[in-house]
């Protein structure tokens, strides 16, 4: 069917999927405090609650879903739920984000399970740097969960880096380069203010304009690729052919082409990263509700949705971090490693 459109013509396409409110590592622009209150155990959607859902939206028209965390492979068998998912008709791009730590133990399952395409977080390439950003080591452990995604057969892999200014806006080049050594294509980000981003200042975002300066300072100028449609990410090939990309959404958004939704672990339905408030899918799935009536959620919620998050964030004069901590504690919802990336 023709997929569901919203108030302003975009249209329901790509679902972000949680598997996991839980992370492995403690990154200083998603999660930077020291203690947090996580979703119960016993709410989490299981496998099967998932995949019921996501035949939900297929049948509106999604075509597109990614897992995400938290952590998706701290997820215990994953694998099956790709499998599940994979079969599906009408679902032409499962895909998923993992910070890597993980991932060698696991691309050869997730692979044969039928997930089309990985997306690797990768920071930095400096072991000391690693344990700064994220609390913990582990470095080695994403390198070689990268190549155990090549050894699996992943061909369209991604790496993204969050680009923090003073931190590591020094590795620009060698993250490129090792991104070409391995096949993959790396995609910077600018930092956001979203979710449990409580640290989150203006002046340590490296903007599209800066990063594009300091790449073609190193390697020549970037030339822009065709349009990426409702792609996060402008992508640029270099003289040297090195394709790699930025994801803008601080200071260029690209808020009227959004196709996305996120669903949490939890089953709370949240139409724009920085929506305040999901709407509770969970409670009447469990309550016996049939597909009509959980459609009757849905469809007139996106068809109504207007939402456009960092466009609203961009026009503000005294920006700072998204939500305060206080209300951050009260509730987990908002933050980024419950909702997705």
């Amino acid at each position: 069917m023709p997929p569901l459109l919203d108030a302003l013509r975009r249209p329901l396409t790509s679902l972000r999927l949680s598997v996991t409110d839980r992370c492995n590592l403690r990154c200083a622009y998603c999660m930077p405090e020291e203690e947090y209150r996580w979703l119960d155990r016993a709410a989490l959607l299981t496998f099967e609650e998932l995949s019921r859902l996501v035949d939900l939206f297929l049948s509106l028209g999604v075509t597109k879903v990614r897992l995400t965390g938290g952590e998706p492979l701290v997820r215990r068998d994953l694998a099956e739920l790709v499998a599940q998912l994979a079969r599906k008709p009408g679902l032409t791009d499962l895909a998923l984000t993992t910070n890597g730590l993980l991932l060698a133990a696991e691309a050869g399952a997730l692979r044969r399970a039928g997930l089309h395409r990985l997306t690797v977080s990768l920071d930095t390439l400096e072991p000391a740097r690693f344990e700064r950003l994220t609390r913990r080591s582990g470095l080695d452990q994403v390198l070689a969960g990268i190549e155990a995604a090549r050894t699996a057969g992943f061909r369209e892999l991604k790496l993204d880096t969050v680009v923090l200014r003073g931190v590591n806006d020094d590795e620009l080049a060698p993250l490129l380069r090792y991104a070409k050594s391995v096949g993959a294509e790396l995609r910077f980000i600018e930092y956001m203010d979203v979710g449990g981003a409580t640290r989150w200042r203006r002046e340590d975002v490296v903007d599209r304009r800066e990063l594009l300066a300091r790449v073609a300072a190193a390697f020549g100028p970037a030339t822009p690729l065709p349009a990426r449609d409702a792609a996060p990410a402008e992508r640029f090939v270099l003289p040297d052919g090195t394709t790699f990309g930025i994801i803008a959404s601080t200071t260029a958004p690209f808020c009227r082409s959004c196709d996305r939704s996120r669903l949490t672990a939890d089953g709370h339905w949240f139409l724009c990263l920085y929506a305040t408030r999901g709407i509770d899918l969970r409670a009447p799935l469990r309550a016996g509700a049939d597909d009509a009536a959980l459609r009757a959620l849905i469809v007139p919620a996106w068809s109504g949705r207007s939402d456009r998050g960092a466009e609203e964030r961009l026009a503000l004069a005294d920006r700072g971090a998204f939500a305060p901590l206080p209300q951050l504690r009260d509730d987990p919802h908002l933050e980024m490693h419950t909702r997705g990336g």
